[in-house]
C-alpha cells in the first residue's frame, strides 16, 4: 500500500486503519470475487441503488440502462472512459437512447479513496471529477504520494483540505462503496473491471460496435 501523507495522517486514517485491520482492503475484500453465473439475473435488483444513489449520464427514463462497474485504479477503466465511452455517450447517451449508470468497484485501498473522493463532490461534478481522475490516473496513481496528489485534483473540484480529510474519514461511506461492490460480486457476478450489463445482459466486450448491437438488441 502506498498511499501517504503518511498514510493519511491523525484524524484521518480510516483508509490506512481499515486497510490494516483487514476491514476494507485486507484480505476480506481482495480475495476473489464471487463466480455467480449471470443467467437469471434480477433485471430490477441490477437498476436498483442501494445506500449510495445511482451517478448516471444520460435520461433516467431511457429505454436502455447500462450499468458499469469500475475501479479507479484500473487501467482498462481508464481506456475505456478515453474512448469507447466519448463515443457511447455521443451515440447513445446524449440522444436519449440509453443510460449509463456508474458504479464504484474498488480493487484497492487507493481505488477506494479515490471513489470516496467522488462521493463527496457536488452532483454536479461527480462525471466531470471522473473523467480528469481517469484523464491523469496514471500520474495520481503512481505518485509518491498519492493523497497530496488526489488533493491537487480535488481542490480544482472545490475541495478544501477540510472538506477533502474529511472526506477520508468518513467511514460510513467507506462501508458503503465496500458494501456496493460486495453486491455486485455476489448477486451479479463481478469479478473484475471495468464491467458492463446492459438491460441485464452482461458484456463480453467493450468495443463501441458491441454496445451499438447491444442497445439495438434491447431496444427492440
Amino acid at each position: 500500500m502506498k498511499i501517504d501523507r503518511r498514510t493519511l495522517t491523525t484524524g484521518v486514517g480510516v483508509i490506512a486503519a481499515a486497510g490494516a485491520a483487514g476491514l476494507y482492503f485486507g484480505t476480506d475484500l481482495l480475495k476473489p470475487a464471487a463466480t455467480t453465473s449471470t443467467d437469471g439475473i434480477d433485471i430490477e435488483a441490477l437498476h436498483t441503488a442501494g445506500e449510495l444513489a445511482d451517478m448516471f449520464v444520460g435520461p433516467a427514463d431511457a429505454p436502455v440502462t447500462i450499468v458499469e462497474y469500475a475501479s479507479m485504479t484500473c487501467p482498462h477503466c481508464a481506456a475505456f472512459h478515453s474512448g469507447t465511452y466519448r463515443q457511447l455517450k455521443e451515440n447513445h447517451l446524449d440522444t436519449g437512447a440509453a443510460k449509463l449508470i456508474f458504479r464504484e468497484f474498488p480493487l484497492d485501498d487507493l481505488a477506494l479513496f479515490a471513489a470516496m473522493i467522488l462521493r463527496c463532490a457536488d452532483d454536479a461534478k461527480f462525471f466531470p471529477l471522473l473523467d480528469v481522475l481517469f484523464e491523469q490516473q496514471s500520474a495520481w496513481s503512481a505518485a509518491e504520494d498519492q493523497v497530496d496528489a488526489l488533493f491537487g485534483i480535488a481542490r480544482q473540484a472545490g475541495f478544501t483540505e477540510e472538506s477533502f480529510n474529511a472526506c477520508a474519514a468518513d467511514e460510513d461511506l467507506a462501508r458503503a462503496i465496500r458494501d456496493q461492490r460486495e453486491k455486485a460480486s455476489g448477486e451479479f457476478g463481478v469479478s473484475g473491471t471495468p464491467a458492463f450489463f446492459v438491460n441485464g445482459e452482461r458484456m463480453a466486450s467493450s468495443s463501441i460496435a458491441a454496445f451499438d448491437d447491444a442497445i439495438a438488441a434491447a431496444a427492440g
